[in-house]
């Protein structure tokens, strides 16, 4: 029984150890003059860093924000479309007194709550579209109606 269990850890230890002993080293040659370290730098030219999300608002939808702002007492300044300094602190002013984050550009919260979200008068299914009252919620007629009363034994 000895036996059995060295023969078994002496096998066990084989199959563990013996991978990294007879593994070959390779080393691939490239068939390019340039040295790893160009290697590596030419591969970083490669990937560019892609900027995402609105960079710029446009100048007539600053002059909404501008207007909303003199409306709501955050702005003095006549709106001019320039998304300048003044304001960019009006906006964050407006923002921080109602709770919101303080950023560069204006929270959606905050535009909503200017009065400038969304539109959507001009949607695909906003266009032509009634509002009339829903159906009647039953169909039954008022002796059809009287008759299920009278026969369920339910005085009114």
């Amino acid at each position: 029984m000895f036996s059995f269990r060295a023969n078994l850890a002496l096998l066990v230890s084989a199959t563990l150890f013996a991978p990294p002993a007879f593994a070959a080293s390779v080393r691939h040659n490239s068939t390019t003059t340039h040295s790893s370290a160009s290697h590596k730098l030419s591969h970083s030219r490669r990937t560019s860093h892609r900027v995402r999300g609105q960079q710029a608002i446009q100048p007539d939808r600053v002059t909404e924000i501008q207007q909303a702002l003199v409306r709501e007492h955050y702005l003095s300044a006549d709106p001019n479309g320039d998304w300048d300094t003044t304001t960019v602190a009006a906006m964050q002013k407006y923002q921080a007194d109602h709770g919101w984050q303080t950023k560069l550009m204006p929270d959606p919260r905050a535009l909503k709550n200017l009065g400038l979200g969304p539109d959507y008068s001009t949607a695909l299914n906003a266009n032509g579209s009634s509002f009339a009252a829903p159906p009647p919620s039953t169909s039954a007629t008022q002796t059809q109606t009287e008759g299920f009363v009278t026969a369920s034994g339910v005085r009114q």
